[in-house]
Protein backbone atom coordinates (compact mmCIF):
# COMPACT_ATOMS: atom_id res chain seq x y z
CA UNK A 1 0.00 0.00 0.00
CA UNK A 2 1.68 3.25 -1.09
CA UNK A 3 2.32 5.60 1.82
CA UNK A 4 2.16 9.22 0.64
CA UNK A 5 2.27 11.11 3.95
CA UNK A 6 5.97 11.54 4.68
CA UNK A 7 5.37 15.16 5.71
CA UNK A 8 3.51 13.85 8.76
CA UNK A 9 5.97 11.08 9.58
CA UNK A 10 8.55 9.53 7.29
CA UNK A 11 9.03 5.75 7.42
CA UNK A 12 11.93 4.69 9.63
CA UNK A 13 15.15 4.81 7.61
CA UNK A 14 17.09 1.48 7.50
CA UNK A 15 20.12 3.23 8.98
CA UNK A 16 17.96 4.48 11.86
CA UNK A 17 16.75 0.96 12.55
CA UNK A 18 20.30 -0.42 12.61
CA UNK A 19 21.57 2.38 14.84
CA UNK A 20 18.61 2.04 17.18
CA UNK A 21 19.14 -1.68 17.70
CA UNK A 22 22.87 -1.24 18.26
CA UNK A 23 22.36 1.61 20.74
CA UNK A 24 19.83 -0.42 22.72
CA UNK A 25 22.69 -2.76 23.56
CA UNK A 26 25.44 -0.17 24.01
CA UNK A 27 23.66 3.03 25.09
CA UNK A 28 21.35 2.04 27.92
CA UNK A 29 23.43 3.48 30.79
CA UNK A 30 23.40 7.00 32.23
CA UNK A 31 25.77 9.17 30.13
CA UNK A 32 26.32 11.42 33.15
CA UNK A 33 28.05 8.62 35.11
CA UNK A 34 31.80 8.03 35.16
CA UNK A 35 31.91 4.22 35.15
CA UNK A 36 32.58 2.43 31.85
CA UNK A 37 28.94 1.89 30.87
CA UNK A 38 28.27 5.57 31.47
CA UNK A 39 31.38 6.59 29.53
CA UNK A 40 30.29 4.40 26.61
CA UNK A 41 26.86 6.04 26.65
CA UNK A 42 28.48 9.49 26.79
CA UNK A 43 30.62 8.69 23.74
CA UNK A 44 27.49 7.68 21.80
CA UNK A 45 25.66 10.86 22.86
CA UNK A 46 28.61 13.09 21.95
CA UNK A 47 29.00 11.40 18.55
CA UNK A 48 25.27 11.84 17.85
CA UNK A 49 25.45 15.50 18.81
CA UNK A 50 28.44 16.09 16.53
CA UNK A 51 26.71 14.38 13.59
CA UNK A 52 23.49 16.31 14.08
CA UNK A 53 25.32 19.62 14.55
CA UNK A 54 27.25 19.07 11.33
CA UNK A 55 23.99 18.49 9.45
CA UNK A 56 22.33 21.52 11.02
CA UNK A 57 25.34 23.78 10.53
CA UNK A 58 26.11 24.71 14.13
CA UNK A 59 28.60 23.85 16.89
CA UNK A 60 27.93 20.70 18.91
CA UNK A 61 27.69 22.72 22.12
CA UNK A 62 24.95 24.84 20.51
CA UNK A 63 22.68 21.83 19.91
CA UNK A 64 20.26 20.29 22.41
CA UNK A 65 18.24 17.11 21.97
CA UNK A 66 14.61 17.41 23.11
CA UNK A 67 11.68 15.01 23.47
CA UNK A 68 10.02 16.22 20.22
CA UNK A 69 10.08 18.90 17.57
CA UNK A 70 7.16 20.60 19.30
CA UNK A 71 9.08 20.69 22.57
CA UNK A 72 12.05 22.19 20.71
CA UNK A 73 9.81 24.96 19.34
CA UNK A 74 8.23 25.66 22.73
CA UNK A 75 11.60 25.71 24.50
CA UNK A 76 13.20 27.86 21.83
CA UNK A 77 10.44 30.47 21.80
CA UNK A 78 9.98 30.66 25.57
CA UNK A 79 13.73 30.75 26.25
CA UNK A 80 14.43 33.46 23.67
CA UNK A 81 11.51 35.62 24.80
CA UNK A 82 12.60 35.31 28.42
CA UNK A 83 16.23 36.06 27.58
CA UNK A 84 15.25 39.26 25.78
CA UNK A 85 12.41 40.42 28.02
CA UNK A 86 14.21 43.72 28.69
CA UNK A 87 14.06 44.52 24.96
CA UNK A 88 10.32 44.02 24.74
CA UNK A 89 7.54 41.46 24.58
CA UNK A 90 6.73 41.51 20.88
CA UNK A 91 6.86 38.25 18.91
CA UNK A 92 6.77 38.25 15.09
CA UNK A 93 5.58 35.13 13.23
CA UNK A 94 4.33 34.37 9.74
CA UNK A 95 0.65 33.54 9.34
CA UNK A 96 1.47 30.05 8.02
CA UNK A 97 3.76 28.78 10.79
CA UNK A 98 3.31 25.28 12.16
CA UNK A 99 0.64 25.00 14.82
CA UNK A 100 3.31 24.54 17.52
CA UNK A 101 4.64 28.04 16.78
CA UNK A 102 1.16 29.54 16.70
CA UNK A 103 0.19 27.81 19.96
CA UNK A 104 3.30 29.25 21.58
CA UNK A 105 2.37 32.67 20.20
CA UNK A 106 -1.14 32.43 21.65
CA UNK A 107 0.32 31.43 25.01
CA UNK A 108 2.62 34.46 24.83
CA UNK A 109 -0.39 36.70 24.22
CA UNK A 110 -2.25 35.12 27.14
CA UNK A 111 0.71 36.06 29.33
CA UNK A 112 0.53 39.70 28.29
CA UNK A 113 2.84 39.73 25.29
CA UNK A 114 2.03 40.94 21.79
CA UNK A 115 2.20 38.98 18.53
CA UNK A 116 2.50 40.30 14.96
CA UNK A 117 1.33 37.78 12.36
CA UNK A 118 2.84 38.59 8.97
CA UNK A 119 0.56 37.76 5.99
CA UNK A 120 1.71 35.67 3.06
CA UNK A 121 1.27 35.76 -0.70
CA UNK A 122 -1.00 33.33 -2.53
CA UNK A 123 1.97 30.94 -2.94
CA UNK A 124 2.29 30.69 0.84
CA UNK A 125 5.54 32.67 1.06
CA UNK A 126 6.06 35.83 3.07
CA UNK A 127 7.43 38.90 1.40
CA UNK A 128 10.80 39.50 3.04
CA UNK A 129 10.37 43.27 3.12
CA UNK A 130 6.96 42.95 4.75
CA UNK A 131 8.47 40.60 7.32
CA UNK A 132 11.25 43.10 7.95
CA UNK A 133 8.82 45.97 8.52
CA UNK A 134 7.23 44.00 11.35
CA UNK A 135 10.52 44.08 13.30
CA UNK A 136 9.97 47.00 15.65
CA UNK A 137 12.31 48.16 18.42
CA UNK A 138 10.44 46.16 21.07
CA UNK A 139 10.58 42.88 19.10
CA UNK A 140 12.16 40.15 21.19
CA UNK A 141 11.98 37.30 18.68
CA UNK A 142 10.93 36.49 15.10
CA UNK A 143 9.90 33.05 13.82
CA UNK A 144 9.86 31.81 10.22
CA UNK A 145 9.63 28.23 8.98
CA UNK A 146 12.14 27.12 6.37
CA UNK A 147 9.39 25.41 4.34
CA UNK A 148 5.67 24.86 4.76
CA UNK A 149 4.53 21.61 6.33
CA UNK A 150 1.27 21.83 4.42
CA UNK A 151 2.05 23.07 0.89
CA UNK A 152 5.84 22.75 0.67
CA UNK A 153 6.59 26.40 -0.17
CA UNK A 154 10.09 27.48 0.84
CA UNK A 155 10.38 30.75 2.75
CA UNK A 156 12.99 33.47 2.12
CA UNK A 157 14.92 32.58 5.26
CA UNK A 158 18.24 34.09 4.19
CA UNK A 159 16.63 37.43 3.34
CA UNK A 160 14.58 37.44 6.54
CA UNK A 161 17.64 36.53 8.60
CA UNK A 162 19.55 39.46 7.13
CA UNK A 163 16.74 41.85 8.02
CA UNK A 164 16.54 40.39 11.53
CA UNK A 165 20.29 40.78 11.96
CA UNK A 166 20.07 44.43 10.89
CA UNK A 167 17.25 45.01 13.38
CA UNK A 168 19.06 43.17 16.19
CA UNK A 169 16.30 40.55 16.46
CA UNK A 170 17.06 36.81 16.73
CA UNK A 171 15.32 34.56 14.19
CA UNK A 172 14.00 31.12 15.13
CA UNK A 173 13.57 28.78 12.16
CA UNK A 174 11.28 25.75 12.25
CA UNK A 175 13.27 23.49 9.91
CA UNK A 176 11.41 20.25 10.58
CA UNK A 177 10.28 19.70 6.99
CA UNK A 178 13.46 20.78 5.23
CA UNK A 179 16.36 19.36 7.24
CA UNK A 180 16.30 16.09 5.30
CA UNK A 181 17.04 17.99 2.08
CA UNK A 182 19.87 20.25 3.18
CA UNK A 183 21.03 22.82 5.72
CA UNK A 184 18.99 25.96 6.32
CA UNK A 185 20.61 29.13 4.91
CA UNK A 186 22.85 30.83 7.45
CA UNK A 187 21.95 33.82 9.56
CA UNK A 188 19.41 32.20 11.84
CA UNK A 189 19.78 32.42 15.60
CA UNK A 190 17.71 29.43 16.75
CA UNK A 191 16.58 26.34 14.86
CA UNK A 192 14.17 23.50 15.67
CA UNK A 193 13.78 20.10 14.02
CA UNK A 194 12.00 16.78 14.49
CA UNK A 195 13.50 13.36 13.79
CA UNK A 196 10.36 11.59 12.61
CA UNK A 197 10.15 14.04 9.69
CA UNK A 198 13.43 12.78 8.19
CA UNK A 199 13.14 9.05 8.91
CA UNK A 200 14.36 8.94 12.48
CA UNK A 201 12.35 7.58 15.41
CA UNK A 202 9.54 9.62 16.93
CA UNK A 203 10.19 11.31 20.24
CA UNK A 204 13.41 13.11 19.32
CA UNK A 205 13.68 16.78 18.49
CA UNK A 206 16.60 19.15 18.31
CA UNK A 207 17.05 22.78 19.27
CA UNK A 208 20.08 24.80 18.18
CA UNK A 209 20.81 28.12 19.89
CA UNK A 210 23.72 30.12 18.51
CA UNK A 211 26.34 31.41 20.89
CA UNK A 212 25.65 35.00 21.80
CA UNK A 213 21.84 34.69 21.66
CA UNK A 214 20.30 35.76 24.94
CA UNK A 215 18.48 32.67 26.13
CA UNK A 216 16.90 31.82 29.50
CA UNK A 217 15.48 28.27 29.69
CA UNK A 218 12.06 28.21 31.31
CA UNK A 219 10.83 25.70 33.86
CA UNK A 220 12.69 23.90 36.65
CA UNK A 221 16.46 23.78 36.25
CA UNK A 222 18.00 20.49 35.14
CA UNK A 223 21.61 19.42 34.76
CA UNK A 224 21.02 17.58 31.46
CA UNK A 225 21.27 19.05 27.95
CA UNK A 226 22.59 22.38 29.24
CA UNK A 227 19.43 22.80 31.28
CA UNK A 228 17.30 23.14 28.13
CA UNK A 229 15.74 19.65 28.01
CA UNK A 230 15.11 18.16 31.45
CA UNK A 231 14.95 14.43 31.97
CA UNK A 232 16.94 11.34 31.07
CA UNK A 233 18.00 11.30 27.42
CA UNK A 234 16.45 8.66 25.15
CA UNK A 235 19.93 7.77 23.96
CA UNK A 236 19.09 4.92 21.53
CA UNK A 237 16.53 7.12 19.77
CA UNK A 238 18.93 10.07 19.69
CA UNK A 239 21.67 7.93 18.13
CA UNK A 240 19.21 6.62 15.53
CA UNK A 241 17.97 10.15 14.78
CA UNK A 242 21.48 11.49 14.17
CA UNK A 243 22.48 8.49 12.06
CA UNK A 244 19.39 8.74 9.88
CA UNK A 245 19.84 12.50 9.39
CA UNK A 246 23.36 11.90 8.13
CA UNK A 247 22.09 9.10 5.86
CA UNK A 248 19.24 11.07 4.28
CA UNK A 249 21.57 14.00 3.67
CA UNK A 250 23.92 11.72 1.75
CA UNK A 251 20.99 10.65 -0.45
CA UNK A 252 19.33 14.07 -0.68
CA UNK A 253 20.59 15.29 -4.06
CA UNK A 254 19.79 12.15 -6.02
CA UNK A 255 16.55 11.27 -4.22
CA UNK A 256 15.38 14.88 -4.19
CA UNK A 257 15.78 15.14 -7.96
CA UNK A 258 13.91 11.85 -8.49
CA UNK A 259 11.01 12.78 -6.21
CA UNK A 260 10.80 16.29 -7.67
CA UNK A 261 10.21 14.75 -11.10
CA UNK A 262 7.40 12.60 -9.68
CA UNK A 263 5.84 15.60 -7.95
CA UNK A 264 6.09 17.60 -11.17
CA UNK A 265 4.12 14.81 -12.84
CA UNK A 266 1.40 15.06 -10.20
CA UNK A 267 1.30 18.86 -10.41
CA UNK A 268 0.87 18.73 -14.18
CA UNK A 269 -1.46 15.74 -14.50
CA UNK A 270 -3.98 16.28 -11.70
CA UNK A 271 -5.48 19.52 -13.15
CA UNK A 272 -5.58 17.87 -16.59
CA UNK A 273 -7.31 14.74 -15.31
CA UNK A 274 -9.67 16.23 -12.71
CA UNK A 275 -11.88 19.26 -13.49
CA UNK A 276 -12.04 22.18 -11.04
CA UNK A 277 -8.79 21.53 -9.19
CA UNK A 278 -6.39 24.11 -7.77
CA UNK A 279 -2.76 23.10 -7.14
CA UNK A 280 -1.50 25.32 -4.32
CA UNK A 281 1.92 26.43 -3.16
CA UNK A 282 4.90 27.81 -5.04
CA UNK A 283 5.57 25.75 -8.21
CA UNK A 284 9.34 26.39 -8.08
CA UNK A 285 10.51 27.36 -4.57
CA UNK A 286 9.23 24.26 -2.82
CA UNK A 287 10.28 21.03 -1.18
CA UNK A 288 10.97 18.27 -3.72
CA UNK A 289 8.62 15.64 -2.31
CA UNK A 290 5.40 17.52 -1.47
CA UNK A 291 2.39 18.71 -3.49
CA UNK A 292 -1.01 19.92 -2.31
CA UNK A 293 -4.16 20.38 -4.38
CA UNK A 294 -7.80 21.17 -3.64
CA UNK A 295 -10.89 19.86 -5.47
CA UNK A 296 -14.07 21.89 -5.79
CA UNK A 297 -17.36 20.29 -4.70
CA UNK A 298 -15.60 17.56 -2.70
CA UNK A 299 -15.86 16.51 0.93
CA UNK A 300 -12.19 16.10 1.84
CA UNK A 301 -12.73 13.47 4.53
CA UNK A 302 -14.74 11.31 2.14
CA UNK A 303 -12.11 11.64 -0.59
CA UNK A 304 -9.32 10.65 1.81
CA UNK A 305 -11.38 7.64 2.84
CA UNK A 306 -11.87 6.62 -0.78
CA UNK A 307 -8.15 6.98 -1.45
CA UNK A 308 -7.41 4.86 1.61
CA UNK A 309 -9.72 2.12 0.33
CA UNK A 310 -7.92 2.33 -3.01
CA UNK A 311 -4.62 1.74 -1.21
CA UNK A 312 -3.18 5.25 -0.85
CA UNK A 313 -2.32 6.92 2.46
CA UNK A 314 -2.53 10.71 2.04
CA UNK A 315 -3.42 13.60 4.33
CA UNK A 316 -5.29 16.87 4.10
CA UNK A 317 -5.45 20.41 5.40
CA UNK A 318 -9.07 20.72 4.34
CA UNK A 319 -11.70 22.28 6.56
CA UNK A 320 -13.81 19.21 5.80
CA UNK A 321 -11.44 16.91 7.69
CA UNK A 322 -11.20 19.02 10.82
CA UNK A 323 -13.21 18.18 13.90
CA UNK A 324 -13.76 21.91 14.40
CA UNK A 325 -14.98 22.39 10.80
CA UNK A 326 -12.69 25.41 10.42
CA UNK A 327 -10.36 25.89 7.44
CA UNK A 328 -6.67 25.12 7.63
CA UNK A 329 -4.96 28.26 8.90
CA UNK A 330 -2.35 27.86 6.16
CA UNK A 331 -4.84 27.66 3.29
CA UNK A 332 -6.86 30.47 4.86
CA UNK A 333 -3.81 32.74 5.07
CA UNK A 334 -2.97 31.95 1.43
CA UNK A 335 -6.51 32.71 0.30
CA UNK A 336 -6.81 29.49 -1.71
CA UNK A 337 -9.48 26.83 -1.97
CA UNK A 338 -9.71 24.65 1.14
CA UNK A 339 -12.37 22.07 0.29
CA UNK A 340 -11.39 18.67 -1.02
CA UNK A 341 -7.78 19.30 -0.05
CA UNK A 342 -5.20 16.56 -0.58
CA UNK A 343 -1.54 16.67 0.48
CA UNK A 344 0.74 14.14 -1.19
CA UNK A 345 4.22 13.86 0.34
CA UNK A 346 6.38 11.11 -1.11
CA UNK A 347 8.82 9.18 1.09
CA UNK A 348 12.25 8.08 -0.10
CA UNK A 349 12.05 5.15 -2.47
CA UNK A 350 8.58 5.94 -3.84
CA UNK A 351 8.10 3.98 -7.07
CA UNK A 352 7.03 5.66 -10.32
CA UNK A 353 4.34 3.03 -10.86
CA UNK A 354 2.73 3.93 -7.52
CA UNK A 355 2.45 7.57 -8.61
CA UNK A 356 1.05 6.49 -11.97
CA UNK A 357 -1.58 4.31 -10.29
CA UNK A 358 -2.51 7.22 -7.99
CA UNK A 359 -3.11 9.36 -11.07
CA UNK A 360 -5.20 6.58 -12.60
CA UNK A 361 -7.59 6.14 -9.67
CA UNK A 362 -7.91 9.78 -8.52
CA UNK A 363 -10.26 11.07 -11.28
CA UNK A 364 -12.81 8.33 -10.73
CA UNK A 365 -12.74 8.74 -6.95
CA UNK A 366 -13.26 12.52 -7.17
CA UNK A 367 -16.09 12.05 -9.66
CA UNK A 368 -17.74 9.51 -7.35
CA UNK A 369 -17.59 11.84 -4.36
CA UNK A 370 -19.01 14.71 -6.40
CA UNK A 371 -21.82 12.51 -7.67
CA UNK A 372 -22.80 11.54 -4.13
CA UNK A 373 -22.93 15.23 -3.21
CA UNK A 374 -24.98 16.08 -6.34
CA UNK A 375 -22.32 18.55 -7.48
CA UNK A 376 -23.07 20.58 -10.63
CA UNK A 377 -21.95 19.39 -14.05
CA UNK A 378 -19.69 21.53 -16.21
CA UNK A 379 -22.35 22.22 -18.84
CA UNK A 380 -23.98 25.64 -18.66
CA UNK A 381 -27.72 26.25 -18.79
CA UNK A 382 -29.61 29.21 -20.18
CA UNK A 383 -29.97 32.19 -17.85
CA UNK A 384 -33.37 33.27 -16.58
CA UNK A 385 -34.51 36.84 -16.13
CA UNK A 386 -34.04 37.02 -12.35
CA UNK A 387 -31.33 39.57 -11.56
CA UNK A 388 -30.58 38.10 -8.16
CA UNK A 389 -31.02 34.90 -6.21
CA UNK A 390 -30.59 34.04 -2.55
CA UNK A 391 -29.25 30.62 -1.57
CA UNK A 392 -29.93 29.51 2.00
CA UNK A 393 -27.00 27.29 3.00
CA UNK A 394 -27.28 27.94 6.73
CA UNK A 395 -26.40 24.89 8.77
CA UNK A 396 -24.70 23.22 5.78
CA UNK A 397 -21.01 22.47 5.86
CA UNK A 398 -18.18 22.33 3.33
CA UNK A 399 -18.51 21.78 0.40
CA UNK A 400 -22.31 22.20 0.22
CA UNK A 401 -22.42 26.06 0.24
CA UNK A 402 -20.12 26.19 -2.80
CA UNK A 403 -22.05 23.44 -4.58
CA UNK A 404 -25.29 25.37 -4.04
CA UNK A 405 -23.64 28.55 -5.35
CA UNK A 406 -22.39 26.76 -8.48
CA UNK A 407 -25.91 25.53 -9.22
CA UNK A 408 -27.52 28.91 -8.59
CA UNK A 409 -25.11 31.03 -10.67
CA UNK A 410 -26.61 29.65 -13.86
CA UNK A 411 -29.99 30.97 -12.74
CA UNK A 412 -29.07 34.65 -13.07
CA UNK A 413 -28.05 36.62 -16.16
CA UNK A 414 -24.58 38.03 -16.67
CA UNK A 415 -24.35 40.95 -14.26
CA UNK A 416 -26.81 39.37 -11.85
CA UNK A 417 -25.91 38.32 -8.30
CA UNK A 418 -26.23 35.28 -6.08
CA UNK A 419 -26.22 35.77 -2.33
CA UNK A 420 -25.19 32.73 -0.30
CA UNK A 421 -26.33 32.68 3.33
CA UNK A 422 -23.88 30.55 5.28
CA UNK A 423 -22.67 30.07 8.84
CA UNK A 424 -19.82 27.78 7.73
CA UNK A 425 -16.42 29.29 8.49
CA UNK A 426 -14.96 27.59 5.40
CA UNK A 427 -17.32 29.53 3.14
CA UNK A 428 -15.36 32.72 3.85
CA UNK A 429 -12.41 31.11 2.10
CA UNK A 430 -13.98 28.77 -0.43
CA UNK A 431 -16.56 31.09 -2.03
CA UNK A 432 -13.94 33.73 -3.00
CA UNK A 433 -11.64 30.92 -4.16
CA UNK A 434 -14.45 29.47 -6.31
CA UNK A 435 -14.99 32.90 -7.86
CA UNK A 436 -11.31 33.18 -8.75
CA UNK A 437 -11.29 29.71 -10.30
CA UNK A 438 -14.51 30.23 -12.29
CA UNK A 439 -13.80 33.88 -13.23
CA UNK A 440 -16.80 35.28 -11.38
CA UNK A 441 -16.76 38.38 -9.16
CA UNK A 442 -16.79 38.05 -5.39
CA UNK A 443 -18.55 41.25 -4.35
CA UNK A 444 -17.98 40.69 -0.65
CA UNK A 445 -19.49 39.63 2.64
CA UNK A 446 -22.46 41.33 4.25
CA UNK A 447 -23.94 40.91 7.73
CA UNK A 448 -26.88 38.56 8.11
CA UNK A 449 -29.20 37.48 10.92
CA UNK A 450 -27.21 34.25 11.15
CA UNK A 451 -23.75 33.76 9.75
CA UNK A 452 -22.92 35.92 6.76
CA UNK A 453 -24.25 36.78 3.29
CA UNK A 454 -21.67 36.19 0.55
CA UNK A 455 -22.49 38.12 -2.62
CA UNK A 456 -21.26 36.87 -6.01
CA UNK A 457 -21.79 38.62 -9.37
CA UNK A 458 -21.94 36.55 -12.54
CA UNK A 459 -19.45 37.74 -15.15
CA UNK A 460 -19.81 35.04 -17.77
Amino acid sequence: MPYFDAASAAPLHPVARQALLAALDEGWADPARLYREGRRARLLLDAAREAAAEAVGCRPDELTFTSSGTRAVYSGISGALAGRRRVGRRLVVSAVEHSSVLHAATDHEDRGGTVARVPVERTGAVDAETFGRALTEDTALACLQSASHEVGTEQPVAEAAGLCRAAGVPLLVDAAQSLAWGPVPGGWSLLAGSAHKWGGPAGVGLLAVRKGVRFAPQGPADERESGRAPGFENLPAIVAAAASLRAVRAEADAEGARLRALVDRIRARVPALVPDVEVVGDPVRRLPHLVTFSCLYVDGETLLGELDRAGFSVSSGSSCTSSTLTPSHVLKAMGVLSEGNVRVSLPRGTAEEDVDRFLEVLPGLVAGVREKLDAPAAAASSPVPDDSLVVDALGKRCPIPVIELAKAIEGVPVGGTVTVLSDDEAARLDIPAWCAMREQEYVGEEPADRGAAHVVRRLS
